[in-house]
């Protein structure tokens, strides 16, 4: 076999592999923190490790699962299909317990304006759920741009939004300032679905109860308000502390300076770019790595592979991580680099048919970095030698300070003054029902694990303590983990 072939052939096996491990993955979902689909894909990540060859411990953190017992919105006789706000209704950031909301009181639409410009005082707010960041947003901290068919340059895609940053969580906060008793919040900028699962955002309390509805049914809910100004919603909540558990296994090298590559295995639906594609990934660099330790081979640092829980009830696993591995005193490794890998998935736009509708084309992505200009080079040289195309390099160097983290699984690392290579997609049905094996960007499973692992291997010939963007004798003077 000529070698061109071997290797095409290598990369279809790796292809298939990584697809299984995401098709097991699926079929575990909803994979929820603390429940039977989250226990399962921890043990199954734990035990994909141990046969790498790995040391493997489960960092076991308590955490919340929040549950809708019921869901129900009327206007008069007249009822409309809707979903509960995830994380809605709730007393206190740790609140557990269970509580009937039953509203009935007039509905003030406000449409997409700020909740401040009206009178809401026991009223139902309706608003216009926005999107608020779009491709184009990550132009100012663009370096590099790998986009040899300026797929990304083309205005569609510059104004495609993501799912992460939304104006719920300021409604919200707004609408209960302001004496408001609950939301609706209308998706209007989403296909057809109802399936829209927000996160957890630990900054902000959720203290109203509050619904979703699509497009369709909010336009229908805005011609009802004609006739009938008062609506009752219900929603009965249970919040109960479960405990996470995220994965974390260790290939020891002959120091404790250690490279440290993550994902997280938990999700609220199907889950198969959000993040068991990821998680696919960590798991092929951790079998690559133990293959090769197997066959002898050394190495200077230490590899850590982690997949956490806890990315959608308020990344306490994350925090706790930090805390204990790379802030304390007694931390058993000296993380000199973390690398993070979420979302290996294919664009979507709105359907025909109200639904996803798939362009067949990868999802624009971004790598944060905030390491040495050199490095920063020779990683931008692997995302064209890999053909990671749609590929933006980000610095992430201001974030730190003034964002207070980056949006991806390694923020709370990040703040704590770990150089990071973290990469991020995000295609509007991550947090839907939607995120289904089809979305899979299959052609660039085994580019971004290749790339990875010379992100790996450069680190490891390179001095650890001079990998970031200033040396870590200064990085440790600085304030760190204010969360």
């Amino acid at each position: 076999m000529a070698a061109s072939e071997a290797a095409v052939s290598g990369a279809a096996a790796g292809e298939s592999a990584m697809m299984a491990t995401i098709e097991d993955l699926v079929a575990m979902a909803p994979r929820a923190t603390g429940s039977p689909g989250g226990a399962a894909a921890a043990d199954y990540v734990e035990r994909r490790f141990a046969e790498a060859g790995l040391q493997t411990e489960v960092l076991e953190v308590p955490s919340f699962a929040w549950r809708a017992e019921a869901c129900e919105l009327r206007l008069g006789d007249t009822a409309f299909a809707c979903s509960p706000i995830l994380h809605s209704g709730l007393a206190g950031h740790e609140w557990t317990g269970e509580v009937q909301h039953r509203l009935d009181a007039p509905v003030v639409d406000i449409g997409a304006d700020r909740v401040r410009r009206h009178d809401v005082r026991g009223a139902i707010v309706l608003f216009d759920l926005s999107f608020d960041m779009t491709v184009a947003h990550s132009l100012p901290l663009t370096l590099f741009l790998h986009d040899p068919g300026r797929r990304v340059l083309r205005r569609e895609v510059l104004r495609s939004r993501n799912p992460y940053v939304t104006s719920l969580a300021r409604t919200m906060r707004e609408a209960a300032e302001a004496g408001a008793v609950g939301v609706i919040g209308v998706l209007r900028d989403y296909p057809d679905s109802r399936s829209y699962h927000n996160e957890y955002y630990r900054r902000t309390l959720f203290p109203l109860p509050g619904v979703w509805v699509t497009r369709a049914e909010g336009a229908r809910l805005r011609a009802t308000l004609g006739r009938q100004s008062r609506a009752r919603l219900t929603l009965d909540v249970t919040r109960r502390e479960v405990v996470s558990r995220s994965v974390i296994g260790v290939l020891p090298g002959r120091t404790r300076d250690a490279v440290m590559v993550q994902s997280h295995h938990d999700s609220i639906g199907p889950g198969a770019v959000e993040d068991a594609s990821g998680t696919a990934a960590v798991i092929a660099l951790a079998e690559r790595y133990g293959a090769a330790a197997r066959a002898g081979a050394e190495r200077e640092k230490t590899l850590l592979f982690v997949t956490f829980d806890t990315h959608f009830t308020g990344y306490q696993a994350h925090r706790a991580f930090a805390r204990r591995h790379v802030l304390a005193r007694d931390a058993p490794w000296n993380v000199v680099l973390n690398a993070t890998i979420e979302h290996i998935g294919l664009r979507a736009v709105e359907g025909a048919d109200g639904g996803f509708a798939s362009t067949g084309e990868t999802e624009p992505r971004g790598v944060f970095v905030n390491v040495n200009p050199a490095f920063t080079w020779r990683i931008g040289r692997a995302v064209r030698r890999h053909g990671l195309h749609g590929t933006s390099l980000l610095g992430a160097g201001a974030l730190e300070f003034f964002a207070g983290g980056i949006p991806t699984d390694a923020s709370f690392t990040f703040v704590s003054g770990v150089p990071t290579v973290s990469l991020i997609s995000g295609p509007l049905y991550l947090y839907d029902d939607a995120d289904t094996i089809d979305r899979i960007d299959r052609a660039q499973l085994v580019p971004v694990v290749d790339f990875f692992a010379d992100v790996v291997d450069d680190a490891e010939r390179h001095d650890g303590r001079r990998l970031g963007t200033m040396p870590a004798s200064l990085r440790r003077r600085l304030p760190r983990g204010r969360w």
